[in-house]
């Protein structure tokens, strides 16, 4: 059976004619072929090309930083500052015992620096700094904390806040003396009767005044509530001076105040010739001059 169907399929034309057509077809369609490399080395090419190109290297970065170095003038400026500080806090706590300079480099944590800054220290920045005080001991420099205000104890704050009242200087503020007296929160708790506390408006900052005990009265509520009835927020002196002449009050210029006006100034003109007077006018023509030859000789 099967040599029966074999021998069918290839002797029957019409199968044959379709292979004759698939043959023309496949002649008439242009084939082409991929060529092969003559060197089987193109891959080794590629990466010595690229071995020869070699990236730009980076510059070196610069670690250093020039702020924090030794030389630049903002390290030197940062030392002297940590050493203010310490001695101002070292003031706060009641220790002002004068120290030398490699005490102060020791309990600050700076004993690195260089003889250089050193020198420095000793002669330029220690000596002028406004808030250190160079004490001399066996020829030796030793430095201490230097407060604004020399007060110790209450009676000295009491008498320093009377001075300044006494003198019309007005109130201290009070971050100057914390600076000057050492403790003051303790102080200030036991002279309470004697300061009185006012916070600036622009900064709020507080200022500690003198409370006078002499000029401590009582005034009449009465008079208290007449004076806070009266409103002058926004009044200039002009106005106020116009409200008190309203309701028959003096007013400041009639007791003593008063408001210098400004002089008119003169127009600049051509100056007219100044006419002085004679005198003895009915005179002239008898009187003589015996300057040169004097009666008698």
């Amino acid at each position: 059976m099967a040599r029966e169907l074999a021998q069918t399929v290839t002797m029957d034309p019409a199968l044959l004619k379709e292979r004759e057509a698939f043959l023309k077809r496949a002649k008439a369609t242009p084939a082409v072929e991929k060529r092969k490399s003559k060197s089987g080395n193109d891959g080794n090419d590629k990466k010595a090309k690229k071995a020869k190109i070699k990236p730009p290297t980076p510059k070196p970065v610069n670690t250093v930083d020039y702020k924090l170095s030794q030389g630049s003038s903002q390290y030197k400026f940062g030392v002297l500052a940590k050493i203010v500080k310490y001695m101002k806090s070292r003031h706060q706590t009641g220790i002002n015992d004068p120290l030398l300079l490699e005490e102060i480099l020791d309990e600050t944590n700076q004993l690195d620096i260089t003889s250089k800054m050193k020198h420095w220290l000793l002669t330029e920045s220690l000596v002028n700094n406004p808030k250190i005080v160079v004490v001399k001991e066996d020829g030796v420099s030793k430095f201490c904390f230097k407060p604004k205000f020399d007060v110790h104890d209450k009676k000295s704050l009491v008498k320093l806040l009377r001075s300044h009242d006494l003198h019309g200087r007005g109130g201290i503020l009070i971050d100057d003396i914390e600076e000057s007296l050492p403790n003051m929160q303790k102080v200030l708790k036991t002279i309470s009767d004697y300061i009185i506390y006012v916070k600036q408006p622009q900064n709020k900052k507080e200022v500690l005044f003198y409370n006078d005990r002499y000029c401590r009265f009582s005034v009449d509520e009465e008079f208290q509530k007449l004076w806070r009835s009266v409103p002058v927020e926004g009044l200039d002196d002009q106005k106020i001076e116009e409200y008190l002449n309203k309701q028959g009050i003096t007013s400041m210029e009639a007791s003593g105040y008063k408001k210098v006006s400004a002089l008119p100034r003169r127009k600049k003109g051509k100056q007219k010739p100044r006419s002085f007077k004679k005198h003895n006018d009915h005179l002239e023509g008898v009187l003589q001059d015996y300057t040169e030859n004097p009666p008698g000789k």
